[in-house]
């Protein structure tokens, strides 16, 4: 039974005012008070979590979890499926797909602004799906290379990747200033929450069926997930006023005019968006020259088990659980300038520790990698949005996107021949990047107060 608390020890217990123990209802149980208390806590911290917001992320768990589950073999699959034979297959792919994704970056943006979100992020979505079938397919290719199947369907995934613009615009014009913070750090905890279960199930699903047809097990069950978030993502909402509807021929017609565009944007912001573009688009260079080989890195040369890399996957999950609220909150509070600092620092720390190789030290490394994603681009993703105003946000994210893809791109395939000559080479100019963004963050990125924000 519960014990029941006079007024006289409320008020003594609580420092309460003798005038505020009227409002309180007798018999009181402090313990009801605190599930009250957190109850209104959630709901004040959290109530931004409706509408547009919340039907994304609903979306994105359900397509983290399948875009994670090929990850941990997705380099050994193309490795078998005659990746062996060109020894810088996966630099390619990478490649073409980071090339077809800067062709649409541009288009993507402008069309976003101009035209409205919705079409252009249901649409693509429906296209994303259907594109894993040539993954699932490709060891049935014969008429040339196996691989080659999975070089196309990465230039199609590429192509669909038009609505990303309109689909990180959509986020921002679903968020209240004073949330962009926990907002963006909330998209990276559901990537990171998301992923590791998705991981978590490919690799059980390999080591189940072997890798061949565990991976063909793997892409079909990731296209059923992506047709389902894409009828989700039908309930969405436009948040741009447009009376003209959009059309397929606009992807070309209108090439010009968004390049055209995105450039005259660039002229109109502050000069801080391009120097926080120029640290997001160099740390995904950075990461993107071991991303691409970490896993045969892993096997050939450290001697990780096949059958146990998938695990490595697995402490992300805790670290991003523990640490993007508590991140979301400093940029919301302190700015997004130091933990941009602190991303940049454990870019330097991390690839030290995959190189030195064990289990453990690559786990924990792994598990940093997932860090400095929250730290720096949730940073980047609320100071854009405090500089920059709704109707050029699409733009400011394409051209982006555009420069991003096409370093990463490039990262990917310098990362193989990088490896092919020394394999610990990748991670030496990983580190050797990490200094200038460093310096970039600290000495050319300016926040604006509080009281100066526009946005």
């Amino acid at each position: 039974m519960r014990s029941v608390i006079n007024p006289h020890s409320v008020r003594k217990k609580y420092r309460l005012a003798p005038s505020k123990l009227k409002s309180l209802p007798f018999p009181f149980f402090p313990e009801r008070e605190s599930k009250m208390n957190l109850g209104a806590f959630l709901r004040r911290e959290f109530s931004f979590i409706r509408g547009n917001y919340l039907i994304l992320i609903l979306s994105w768990v359900i397509m983290d979890i399948g875009t994670e589950m090929p990850v941990p073999y997705y380099q050994q699959y193309v490795d078998a499926l005659g990746g062996n034979v060109f020894p810088f297959a996966l630099g390619l792919i990478g490649l073409a797909n980071f090339l077809a994704l800067a062709l649409v970056a541009v288009p993507g943006g402008f069309l976003a602004d101009k035209f409205g979100r919705r079409w252009l992020i249901t649409t693509m979505t429906f296209g994303m799906g259907l594109s894993f079938l040539l993954f699932a397919l490709a060891p049935f290719w014969t008429i040339t290379q196996s691989w080659h199947l999975i070089l196309l369907g990465t230039i199609v995934q590429g192509l669909c990747l038009i609505y990303q613009p309109a689909l990180f615009a959509m986020v921002q014009d679903s968020l209240p200033p004073e949330r962009r913070g926990v907002g963006s750090s909330l998209i990276q905890l559901i990537h990171g929450t998301s992923n590791t279960p998705g991981t978590v199930i490919g690799g059980l699903l390999v080591v189940s069926l072997g890798l061949i047809a565990g991976m063909q097990g793997v892409y079909l069950t990731v296209m059923i997930l992506f047709l389902a978030a894409a009828f989700w993502r039908l309930r969405l909402k436009e948040t741009i006023v447009n009376h003209e509807k959009m059309r397929f021929r606009y992807f070309i017609s209108h090439y010009p005019q968004a390049i055209r565009e995105s450039l005259r944007v660039w002229r109109i912001v502050p000069r801080t968006v391009f120097w926080l573009m120029l640290v997001q688009v160099l740390t995904m260079f950075a990461s993107a020259l071991i991303n691409v080989i970490n896993a045969i890195y892993a096997r050939d040369v450290l001697g990780i088990p096949q059958n146990e890399w998938f695990l490595v996957y697995i402490p992300m999950l805790l670290v991003l659980i523990l640490a993007s609220y508590p991140i979301g909150k400093m940029i919301d509070h302190l700015g997004s300038k130091l933990p941009m600092i602190i991303g940049a620092c454990i870019l330097i720390i991390s690839p030290l520790l995959y190189i030195c190789g064990g289990f453990l030290l690559v786990t924990i490394s792994m598990a940093l990698f997932g860090l400095i994603q929250i730290l720096i681009m949730s940073s980047g993703m609320a100071l854009s949005a405090c500089l920059v105003e709704p109707q050029n946000r699409g733009k400011i994210t394409g051209g982006l996107n555009f420069v991003g893809y096409i370093l990463t791109g490039t990262a990917m395939l310098l990362g193989n021949v990088f490896y092919n000559l020394n394999p610990q080479l990748p991670f030496y100019v990983t580190i050797a990047m990490a200094t200038p963004i460093l310096l970039m963050v600290i000495f050319k990125i300016h926040q604006p107060k509080k009281e100066d924000r526009k946005y």
